[in-house]
């Protein structure tokens, strides 16, 4: 049940927004004046605030920027037997959710109050998403590679700077250039993804530059490709070691010029996007091959990250074993299982050729076939070919 604090110095309005609040199923809770609400609300956690603008000793503005500066994410709809326009825009200007004139239509109340609980039920939605999210994507471990990574993460996530990403496949590269995005300016615009590995060679400039129709055989309709698609974000370029020379002259072209033109166009199309590019392959090996330009590889290195293989990092193992095995006793409801101090020595035996990707499958391995406590020799006869 909704709890609804209403601050006014008018006993009358108070009666009557609470009669009418009540027999609407929500919970009411009352204050004479400012200082006695923000008493209230430093004690209760409300979902909702009705407040005069009018009012002894402390007003209903003094007391919506007290919320505002407390950071306190209450609705807070004002109210005003002397509104004017100017009024209603000053209120809402300073966090105020709505403006309601004296006297009431009870209507409008009801409807201003629902339309504000819904709003503050979709933000305590959001953060849950959020956080429900950034614990998928945390960068476990406490090693001083680790560190020097997310040291790193900190301080060039808040620049444009294009950072190149290299390591072993499994590492977590992925990871890394989402951290990047979440924590730069751009994080509320999109994080485009593009697997160069995965998408044939013939493919690759249709699927970044985007296609007119009719330019080839199969193009019936135009297709945006992903530079546009990451307008305003970031584009991370996974795997870029694997892409085409001609796609690579195109890459570059965009890159200095901050434009695109589609396969089969002329138009010039202006993007503004920040490329994270990231690569298991040493492309100073490969340039010297002639398999990567050299003037792309400075343009994408402009940072570079090495992200740590699991053997280089081996002290984080029991972390990121507990870690993994919360999650997936979680998913598959069931209760949590713990490594014995000698089960968890075993990991930290293994050659991890696969890096975390491959602790995270033989950690469910574990789940699956261990008792309650995972012990050494469930390691070694359950750990497979990862020794």
């Amino acid at each position: 049940m909704p709890s609804i604090l209403i601050i006014d110095d008018e006993k009358s309005i108070r009666d009557a927004l609470r009669e009418i609040l009540e027999y609407e199923g929500f919970e009411v809770h009352e204050a004479s004046d400012g200082k006695e609400g923000l008493r209230l609300i430093g004690k209760t956690a409300f979902d909702l605030v009705l407040c005069d603008i009018k009012m002894p000793h402390m007003d209903g503005i003094e007391v919506l920027s007290k919320i505002q500066e407390a950071q306190n994410d209450i609705p807070v709809i004002m109210i005003s037997g002397h509104g004017t326009i100017d009024t209603a825009v000053d209120a809402v200007k300073r966090g105020a959710y709505d403006f309601l004139s004296k006297p009431l239509d009870l209507n409008r109340v009801l409807v201003s109050v629902r339309n504000a609980l819904d709003k503050s039920s979709l933000v305590a939605e959001t953060k849950v998403l959020k956080k429900k999210i950034s614990k998928i994507f945390d960068m476990i471990g406490e090693s001083k590679a680790i560190r020097r990574v997310r040291d790193l993460i900190e301080k060039v996530a808040p620049t444009e700077a294009r950072v190149l990403i290299t390591g072993e496949n499994g590492t977590g590269k992925e990871l890394v250039a989402r951290w990047i995005h979440m924590k730069s300016a751009r994080a509320t615009g999109p994080l485009v993804e593009v697997n160069c590995a995965a998408i044939p060679s013939e493919l690759i400039e249709s699927e970044l530059f985007g296609h007119e129709k009719g330019s080839f055989t199969s193009a019936v309709k135009q297709r945006i490709g992903k530079f546009e698609q990451a307008n305003g974000g970031t584009l991370f370029l996974d795997e870029v070691g694997d892409m085409s020379l001609s796609a690579q002259a195109k890459v570059l072209r965009a890159l200095q010029e901050s434009k695109i033109t589609r396969v089969g166009g002329e138009k010039e199309i202006p993007v503004n996007v920040r490329v994270i590019a990231a690569t298991n392959k040493d492309l100073k090996k490969e340039i010297e091959k002639n398999n990567f330009r050299e003037d792309l590889f400075h343009r994408l290195g402009v940072i570079l990250i090495h992200v740590p293989s699991l053997n280089e990092r081996k002290e984080d193992i029991p972390l990121l074993a507990e870690h993994f095995a919360k999650e997936i006793c979680t998913d598959y409801g069931t209760p949590l299982k713990t490594f014995t101090e000698d089960a968890v020595k075993e990991l930290q035996k293994i050659n991890w050729t696969g890096n975390i990707r491959e602790l995270r499958n033989v950690v469910e391995r574990l789940i699956i076939f261990s008792d309650k406590k995972i012990s050494g020799k469930d390691v070694q006869a359950f750990a497979g070919n990862a020794q």
